[in-house]
């Protein structure tokens, strides 16, 4: 799969990003992701989304990620353009 690159000037300013990680993570550790929306999906994967600051806190989330030992399934940056979608509530880890 080809590695899109975006412009120099989008890597410092918040980017909208979805993240996605095979099976749920508990009240204690959802905690690590302040900040972030964490959503357990019914497929028995937690969604962790909103907005990182740059780069360097991207790839701290992605140690933090890789900390709590779930696989990583997908990084999906939201574009400006698209509206980040608000999620609900309800299956919330």
């Amino acid at each position: 799969m080809p590695i899109e690159e975006l412009p120099a000037e989008g890597l410092s300013r918040p980017t909208a990003y979805e993240i996605r990680i095979q099976g749920h993570l508990g009240h204690e550790l959802a905690g690590w992701f302040e900040g972030l929306s964490v959503t357990a999906e019914e497929d028995g994967t937690t969604l962790l989304g909103g907005l990182i600051a740059d780069q360097a806190a991207l790839h701290g989330l992605l140690r933090k990620i890789r900390d709590v030992g779930l696989p990583l399934i997908s990084i999906v940056l939201v574009q400006p353009s698209e509206p980040h979608p608000v999620r609900s509530s309800k299956g919330k880890a």
